[in-house]
């Protein structure tokens, strides 16, 4: 994907070759004034529409998350006329695309220490720098999993949205909330394993009969936990990828100021984070011939996510589906 510069000439391409679908949207501005940008992809309808959110690069040395978001949107591209299900869901649904949301600390990570995690804001007379975007939503911000010390990898900043690339997401989806379905946010890598992640973090409840790694909370539906253990079938299908479904406290840490706890918050129906590969051979530095793919099972479970809900809101209107084209 490149330094930024190589993001925005991406995007405008994007925007160019595809402009019967594709629209380029400003969101905000970076601590270090770069322009953020999404990409909405849409049908063109006389209806109202509801929307799928992705966000890709929250942390900047996860570079394989927006090569997905990158590849995501081809397939969409390359694929929606001729492909039914793909056809099916983008009568009802636009798909807002935020390819890289720490454009800060991503360049940080082509520039300077390739292992860099955080956005680049400067604190405590510039001695400290970056926030961990992942701890600072408003949601139990500052409670557990987070450090308070600036110099840390999880510090959730000086108070919930004290970072400008935070708050612009934030804000935009609180005025669109009614009308977003799903909120999909993709991550590198799984901590030793590729994970599905439910949320939210908080009061779990065993369910008999459950393993380990499926238990979930009491926020959550049956359809979310379904939709989750759909795209993990379809996911396996594509390249034998084995992914863990289950919420972030048992699967991963326990942690707040998450995007989720915040979309469990404004009540967004479908919440998920995809941990990406590898299993911890190669960590955050994945070797170019598994980029591909990465994407391609990817892709495949996100898609089986979207057609769920498609399904679920849009009864009528959706491609049937089989359990032998699913995975997560």
């Amino acid at each position: 994907m490149g330094e930024g510069s190589t993001n925005f000439h991406w995007m405008y391409q994007i925007k160019e070759s595809n402009s019967e679908l594709v629209t380029q949207h400003y969101l905000g501005m970076t601590y270090e004034n770069r322009p953020m940008y999404y990409l909405k992809i849409s049908q063109p309808s006389n209806k109202a529409k509801k929307i799928i959110w992705m966000d890709c690069g929250l942390h900047a040395r996860e570079w394989i998350s927006p090569a997905f978001c990158q590849w995501f949107m081809k397939e969409i591209l390359q694929n929606y006329k001729t492909d039914p299900k793909i056809k099916s869901f983008l009568q009802n649904l636009d798909v807002y695309i935020l390819p890289v949301l720490n454009i800060d600390g991503y360049i940080y990570s082509w520039t300077t220490e390739r292992l860099w995690r955080k956005s680049r804001s400067a604190l405590i007379n510039s001695t400290c720098f970056g926030t961990d975007l992942n701890r600072n939503f408003n949601g139990s911000w500052g409670s557990i999993g987070v450090s308070h010390n600036c110099s840390s990898l999880t510090f959730c900043g000086t108070g919930p949205e004290s970072e400008p690339e935070t708050k612009a997401v934030a804000r935009f989806i609180e005025k669109r909330k009614s009308d977003v379905l799903c909120f999909l946010t993709v991550h590198s890598y799984g901590h030793n394993h590729q994970d599905l992640v439910r949320q939210q973090n908080h009061a779990p409840c065993q369910r008999k009969g459950l393993r380990l790694h499926e238990l979930y909370f009491l926020s959550f539906s049956n359809v979310q936990l379904e939709a989750a253990e759909k795209a993990a079938v379809a996911l396996k299908e594509k390249h034998g990828t084995n992914f863990t479904v289950g919420p972030t406290s048992l699967v991963l840490y326990k942690n707040s100021g998450s995007w989720w706890d915040w979309a469990h918050m404004i009540g967004i129906p479908f919440f998920y984070t995809f941990e990406l590969r590898d299993k911890g051979a190669y960590g955050f530095i994945l070797p170019p011939d598994q980029i591909q793919p990465t994407c391609e099972e990817t892709t495949s479970a996100v898609m089986t996510i979207t057609e769920y809900v498609n399904q679920k809101y849009f009864p009528n209107s959706a491609v049937a589906v089989t359990s032998g084209s699913l995975w997560l």
